[in-house]
């Protein structure tokens, strides 16, 4: 996960650089403007996993890994399935972004909450036998290992 962040960096950072940059916008943004830009990165990011998702199973770092998604039938997921758990891992981290959303917390106190809800929404891995995380188990795709 930490490898596929610092590969994202550079996606992140070219779809900033196109929107900042050619709109003038500055820090710190507006509401709407940061909103666009949110948004325009999770299409993006989105597009970047189901793209790969779809092709191969495989992203730069599941290859690097030899990790593969795959569906029930061991093929990579089709296009649906792929957004589909694309949409539904944010899971992982929607408790704390809420927590940190309602109570207004420093940044410190929102990472510490982005760590514990992400750390309690793997114990499901811990209780499925092929170690299925809950967006795993709704879209019925899982990890496996590559040849």
């Amino acid at each position: 996960m930490i490898y596929e962040a610092v590969l994202l960096l550079g996606v992140v950072f070219i779809v900033g650089y196109v929107l900042l940059i050619p709109l003038q916008w500055s820090y710190p943004l507006p509401t709407t403007q940061r909103t666009l830009l949110q948004i325009a990165l999770f299409v993006v990011i989105g597009a970047y996993f189901v793209v790969c998702w779809t092709r191969s199973g495989q992203t730069l770092a599941l290859k690097a890994w030899r990790l593969k998604v795959v569906d029930s039938e061991g093929r990579p997921p089709r296009r649906g399935r792929a957004i589909a758990r694309y949409v539904l891992a944010w899971h992982l981290w929607l408790p704390g972004l809420a927590i940190a959303g309602l109570f207004q917390l420093s940044v410190g106190a929102t990472l510490a909450a982005l760590a514990v809800s992400f750390a309690l929404l793997l114990i499901p891995a811990l209780l499925d036998r092929r170690r299925r995380l809950l967006h795993d188990l709704w879209t019925r795709t899982r990890v496996v290992r590559a040849p």
